[in-house]
């Protein structure tokens, strides 16, 4: 039986408020479970009256039935949601952020809701920091930073270029409050890159392995978020829980009993018989919680699988962009719908830095691959041309010259 000290016993009302959410979940749900299936017991052709000759019918009265019963449950989640915000907003988080510019700002407006944050960055950010009801410490007081305050998280939300560097700074200071406050006091560290192989590597390589890592990537920020975070995509790969890591694979397969596979293929418990494994867990689900709180579309998914995907998408948008863009492409008096939204791409990656494409690139194995094969595309479309025309592609002005 796990024990719980004084000094948990926050956590332990926690886990009581679990409980009793648990059990109203179940209070909730059971009825309609049972309901539903009964109603789809018989739901076969053969045995439902509702099926004529494999088809379905409806009776009178059905429509109205299936409202209602719509209503009650919609009124129920609505119930457990705003239970669920109770509990979350019963253990606020303090969330640090390393990179307090314009992206860590964006997202400190909605943690301060849920949360304390604290900011840190180059530039003096004091007063934007105090009108979010944020804390912000500048980057020259790193150890400050980490030691001052009881951060549960730490997310840095620093360019892609200079994360490495990032996480080598903060490590010696992590160490130091291990040794001073014990090594359960280390936060979870969170990064928001746009790649996720790099930034994983760098964390597992550099951090101490008492911290828990989340890798995470925002698909979205202060331009297309402007209005709010409903709908926008979260992606996030749950990496290293009380120093065990974590087999993304295995975690998005877990079954029935809650039980999964690490990387070693040892098989463990979402609810093990740790503390430190369940508090870890515990402030993992609260710092995604925010996410899903505020209205995302949450995704499961390992780096691997993630860069595979974005070399595919954000890296091609923005290489498109800056493809477009080195044209001088410009708006004229006849522009068609389409040419608008080329002008609408070309603006958009050009907002963003050119180190974040570089990183883009860089940092993800397989750009390259993208690259090549875009190349691959156009010359066929132009060959195609050519052909057409009745020419052959040596006729073009530096057709045999390549951009690799």
């Amino acid at each position: 039986m796990l024990r719980y000290s004084n000094k948990n016993s926050r956590f332990g009302a926690f886990v009581f408020s679990f409980v009793i959410v648990a059990a109203a979940v179940s209070a909730f749900f059971l009825p309609a479970v049972n309901s539903t299936a009964t109603m789809l017991s018989s739901n076969t052709p053969q045995s439902d009256p509702i099926y004529e000759g494999g088809v379905p019918t409806a009776n009178a009265g059905d429509l109205e039935k299936l409202k209602q019963e719509e209503a009650r449950l919609a009124s129920m989640l609505a119930s457990i949601r705003q239970q669920k915000l109770s509990v979350l907003r019963s253990r606020p988080l303090t969330i640090g952020i390393i990179g307090f510019g314009r992206f860590g700002q964006f997202i400190a407006q909605s943690f301060t809701k849920y949360g304390n944050v604290v900011g840190t960055s180059r530039s003096d950010y004091t007063d934007i920091a105090n009108e979010i009801g944020a804390k912000y410490v500048p980057l020259s007081n790193l150890e400050g930073f980490v030691m001052d305050h009881e951060l549960d998280v730490i997310v840095v939300a620093v360019s892609i270029v200079s994360f490495e560097d990032t996480i080598k700074d903060l490590v010696p200071h992590l160490k130091k409050k291990m040794q001073l406050k014990g090594k359960d006091a280390c936060p979870l560290i969170v990064d928001v890159l746009s790649v996720k192989e790099h930034a994983r590597d760098i964390m597992l390589k550099h951090l101490p392995e008492e911290c828990d890592i989340l890798s995470s990537h925002p698909m979205f920020g202060p331009d297309s978020a402007r209005n709010g975070w409903q709908g926008h995509t979260f992606v996030y790969e749950r990496t290293r829980i009380d120093k065990m890591l974590l087999d993304p694979s295995q975690m998005n397969r877990v079954d029935s009993d809650a039980n999964f596979l690490d990387t070693k293929g040892v098989t463990h418990n979402l609810h093990e018989n740790s503390e430190s494994h369940i508090e870890g867990m515990d402030r993992v689900e609260r710092f995604l919680s925010i996410w899903e709180e505020e209205g995302c579309k949450m995704i499961p998914m390992s780096c691997k699988e993630h860069d595979e995907f974005t070399a595919n998408s954000q890296f091609i948008t923005h290489l498109m962009g800056r493809i477009l863009g080195a044209q001088g492409l410009q708006a004229t008096p006849v522009d068609t719908k389409g040419f608008q939204n080329v002008l609408r791409l070309i603006e958009t990656t050009h907002s963003d830095s050119f180190d974040l494409f570089f990183g883009l690139y860089k940092y993800n194995r397989n750009s390259m691959d993208t690259i090549v094969k875009l190349k691959e595309s156009m010359d066929q479309i132009i060959a195609k041309l050519l052909q057409k025309e009745g020419k052959s592609d040596t006729t073009l002005p530096g057709a045999k010259q390549s951009c690799l």
